[in-house]
């Protein structure tokens, strides 16, 4: 296996540092290590020519994760590709695991893993509701986003077949994603730790945006328009998409936003 290790970063040299660490560390060594810096000003570029000159760097004005992301895997040369967040960190055997169970499920594309969640530096047990799954998973993707990008090696094809990450999503891009992907492939699951994926910072995206499940919709309302869902999972989607739907109409009521109860409520109407 040819394995390409993509990871997007922005002013996040130090937590950076920590990844790239956790990358050299493995048991098993990726063919490469790509990092897209999506238009840092924090010294990120310095660094990596200073403390890890075999990474292959590239820099771009700010246009956002999915960009970043994207970028890296038009660059990479491996055929499976795998993601990490910069504010998270690989356990060692994390890619030596995913290569033996990929090699023992050759007719698997994409294996993702379970993982060890850090919260303002100390461990916390999910909720049940996120423990993860595998194979045909797309149910368990609808209801949250249940793969994390950083457990995530996909193979090169799924790309091809199904597209890239959407630049029109600021936030909720992996949802998008995921829905797309687990529409068609099935996931193999790693089911011990491989990651410690960390939250709390004040710079995460999802403490950025107000109301995501607002891009959830969106990306319900494409796939759900794509017309490429089985019917069992199309009625899935919609029946969701109204669920959620209907949350923000009621909401934009009790607001008096008129525009934007109209919205949802055309929304609403063409499903």
């Amino acid at each position: 296996m040819i394995i390409s290790v993509v990871i997007p970063t922005y002013n996040r040299r130090d937590l950076l540092k920590r990844a790239l660490v956790s990358v050299f560390s493995q048991s098993l060594l990726p063919s490469e290590i790509i990092v897209i810096d999506d238009g840092s000003t924090d010294g990120t570029e310095l660094m990596i020519a200073t403390e890890f000159a075999t990474v292959r760097y590239y820099h771009q004005e700010n246009a956002g994760v999915s960009s970043a992301r994207n970028v890296g895997i038009a660059q990479a040369s491996g055929d499976w590709l795998a993601f990490l967040d910069a504010d998270d960190e690989w356990l060692p055997d994390k890619l030596k695991q995913q290569s033996l169970a990929l090699l023992d499920n050759p007719e698997s594309k994409i294996c993702h893993t379970e993982e060890m969640w850090i919260r303002n530096g100390i461990r916390v047990n999910p909720a049940k509701k996120y423990t993860k799954t595998g194979g045909w998973i797309f149910n368990d993707c609808l209801q949250l986003c249940a793969i994390s990008p950083s457990t995530v090696i996909i193979h090169r094809s799924i790309f091809e077949a199904v597209g890239v990450f959407d630049t029109d999503f600021p936030v909720c891009e992996d949802y998008d994603l995921w829905l797309r992907i687990t529409a068609h492939y099935p996931v193999l699951l790693i089911t011990e730790p491989q990651i410690k994926k960390y939250g709390g910072h004040e710079d995460q995206l999802s403490q950025k945006y107000w109301g995501m499940d607002r891009f959830r919709i969106k990306a319900l309302q494409k796939i759900i328009d794509s017309g490429q869902l089985s019917q069992e999972n199309q009625q899935s989607a919609i029946g969701l998409l109204l669920k959620k739907a209907q949350i923000y109409f009621d909401g934009a009521i009790k607001r008096e936003k008129t525009l934007e109860a109209d919205y949802y409520r055309q929304l609403m109407g063409r499903y």
